[in-house]
């Protein structure tokens, strides 16, 4: 299979492409480096034959075997100030862009109000996928726009807050969207006026250890990147996907029958009377962190962080997810939901 406008490669190996190292192959891979390139490839009478999947940084998928089509993988370059408005700075970054590396470079322009979010692994584009979070602050908080590709029409869609449906690690694109879309840039607003959000534990003991008490936001971003590489292993020495499982949200009677139980139970209540819990700690109550499970682990300083011990397949890391889920529902009767995607 070939087109002008792309260059296809088959039988393509994907361990590299995915930060828990796992196995898998695609009958098909192409680089989409631009809108334009994609658009053109859409239009082929191939594309209506081929099953396809959007890949990123691959740091939030799980491969459970090969997959028999299309892997785009998306590299979509570019990072620039659109304007300046009385009340914020509007920057777009291509859907490729090193989601950290941009992070640092608005921190670098004194455009701020993204460093909370510091070294969470993955590119631009995933980034609203997944409405990324981290220490306060989510996606949504600094979200503008969206450009993406449709991948039945090839025309091109213009997602505002609204039509994302941002939720707690969710949106639309995980949704109603899911597959159908590729995401080419993103846009983002970031105010002028800019308050550091430091009421995470973590980060504000953080910045007292460095006595820090009125910190720049390079300062937050450098905090949270010490926590981080404290807390997470690094995907190139120790496979991992980072958080494997969200944070269940339940309702205000389950809450307090948990608490009735298990008074110190970490807990966030929520604007609409719900409680967010915290993954970790009931993982941790059942005896799963710093555990093997043959080729596949729990992180020894994270709870939430499945590792891959070396040679690990994706049916492995299933087994182990579905096993620390069957312990919590047993335990607390809780049910925990995984954050990648599985391919």
């Amino acid at each position: 299979m070939s087109h002008p406008t792309a260059v296809f490669s088959r039988n393509v190996s994907l361990r590299s492409f995915n930060t828990f190292g796992l196995p898998a192959r695609a009958a098909w891979f192409i680089p989409i480096k631009a809108s334009a390139q994609l658009i053109a490839l859409i239009a082929t009478l191939e594309w209506r034959y081929l099953q396809h999947f959007v890949l990123g940084g691959g740091s939030n998928v799980i491969l459970t075997g090969d997959f028999d089509g299309l892997v785009l993988h998306v590299r979509i370059p570019g990072r620039e100030l659109l304007a300046e408005e009385g009340d914020a700075w509007i920057v777009r970054a291509g859907a490729g862009e090193n989601w950290h590396d941009f992070v640092r470079w608005t921190l670098d322009n004194g455009w701020l109000g993204l460093e909370n979010l510091s070294l969470i692994p993955g590119t631009v584009g995933a980034a609203p996928v997944q409405n990324i979070g981290a220490y306060g602050l989510e996606i949504a908080d600094r979200f503008q726009e969206l450009e993406a590709v449709d991948l039945d029409s090839g025309e091109t869609v213009i997602f505002d807050q609204a039509a994302c449906q941002f939720g707690y690690r969710d949106s639309v694109f995980k949704r109603e969207a899911a597959g159908r879309y590729l995401i080419s840039s993103v846009t983002f607003r970031l105010p002028k006026c800019w308050q550091p959000e430091i009421r995470y534990a973590d980060l504000a003991g953080e910045l007292e250890r460095r006595e820090i008490a009125k910190p720049t936001a390079r300062q937050i971003s450098d905090a949270v990147m010490a926590i981080r590489m404290c807390k997470l292993p690094d995907p190139e020495r120790l496979g991992n996907a980072g958080s494997f499982f969200k944070n269940p949200v339940v309702n205000a009677a389950t809450f307090a029958r948990l608490a009735a139980h298990y008074p110190q139970l970490p807990h966030y209540p929520q604007a609409n009377g719900t409680v967010k819990l915290a993954a970790a700690w009931l993982i941790e109550c059942c005896g799963w962190k710093g555990r093997d499970f043959g080729l596949v682990g729990v992180y020894e300083k994270q709870a939430l962080v499945l590792v891959n011990r070396g040679g690990a397949r994706g049916e492995d890391v299933l087994h182990l997810a579905q096993a620390i889920q069957k312990s919590v529902w047993e335990a607390f009767e809780v049910e925990l939901e995984l954050e990648p995607v599985l391919l």
